[in-house]
């Protein structure tokens, strides 16, 4: 049997960082996967994460994983997806390091992906947004922060790793105002702020104190904030704030929401998917054409750009019950 715990460990802390060059937080995104897989295996084989075996990953178990992270956790298709790319990579690092698992790890990587829906995403109106922004105490430490927080998150497009991530040596309060993010991919890139939300910040900044912390946003205890307490922080403010705004009501608001909102007031506003790309940091242009979906007024406009033709009105007989059948999607019966 092949010991699974030196094997993760090499994968993670050489093989991604120094070999692939991936980023911290790709790699913690791998690492979640991987925690969630371990912990799910240990409790099927009976057995502790640091005593598994590569050998008890094979493909029956990965496929109960798979399925236990949407049934029980309720994730969907592409978190499921995320997670078997992970699962994938690691057992292609594996069978270059043990070939006689070559068979597993062959029917591992056979395993599909699911496809999904390509839903709208999830935004929230200009009026929402200033309702969440308005929620916080400004008269308080913390509600300064709380603020500053989601109000730089909102203007900026950043994604909660960017947030938390930003440091303050990367923050410039002066007459132009701006913070270098470093973004997804290692991909930096330099934006200007928001008259009030550079207010936001230096409101901040002057009650933040000398938390050690290099970050710009620090928990009550002075240590940089996590993901999970920004998240814990929006969800207060929107439970606040959807006393006065109703349609927040019930809404679970998520940080990448705030980008998502961003993303399709810029794009009302511009009239320009590249202006947006660039501002949310889009290697690929065909990410931020999701958004288009979202925006009516685009559609609209496509619309009336078109002269819809004459067309003779007419049906089509089907000849034979078979090829009905193929054309409606109904299941006739032969004869």
């Amino acid at each position: 049997m092949t010991a699974l715990a030196p094997v993760i460990t090499q994968f993670m802390q050489d093989y991604l960082p120094r070999q692939r060059g991936f980023s911290v937080h790709s790699s913690e995104t791998y690492a979640h996967a991987f925690k969630l897989l371990f912990q799910f295996a240990a409790t099927r084989v009976g057995s502790s994460p640091s005593q598994l075996s590569i050998e008890q990953l094979d493909a029956p178990l990965i496929l109960a994983f798979l399925d236990h992270l949407e049934t029980d956790r309720g994730n969907g298709a592409t978190s499921r997806n995320a997670r078997l790319a992970a699962i994938k990579s690691f057992m292609r690092f594996v069978e270059y390091q043990h070939p006689a698992l070559l068979t597993q790890v062959a029917q591992i990587r056979a395993i599909p992906t699911k496809r999904c829906e390509n839903k709208l995403v999830q935004h929230l109106s200009k009026d929402e947004v200033q309702a969440v922004l308005n929620a916080p105490d400004v008269t308080t430490r913390l509600g300064a922060r709380d603020r500053a927080m989601m109000h730089l998150c909102f203007a900026g497009g950043l994604r909660v790793s960017e947030l938390v991530g930003a440091a303050l040596t990367d923050l410039v309060l002066g007459q132009a105002p701006s913070l270098l993010v470093r973004g997804k991919g290692r991909k930096h890139r330099h934006f200007p702020l928001w008259k009030q939300t550079a207010s936001d910040l230096r409101a901040w900044l002057a009650v933040r104190g000398l938390a050690p912390a290099p970050e710009i946003f620090v928990n009550a205890e002075g240590r940089a904030m996590t993901r999970s307490g920004f998240e814990y922080v929006l969800d207060k403010h929107v439970v606040k704030a959807s006393r006065y705004c109703p349609s927040l009501a019930g809404r679970s608001v998520s940080p990448h929401q705030l980008r998502h909102s961003c993303a399709v007031i810029m794009l009302e506003a511009t009239r320009d998917i590249r202006k947006v790309a660039l501002w949310l940091g889009h290697a690929d242009i065909r990410t931020t054409e999701t958004y288009l979906r979202v925006d009516a007024a685009q559609k609209l406009e496509a619309v009336e750009a078109v002269i819809p033709p004459e067309l003779r009105r007419g049906k089509f007989k089907a000849p034979d019950a078979l090829i009905a059948m193929l054309m409606t999607g109904r299941k006739n019966t032969l004869n």
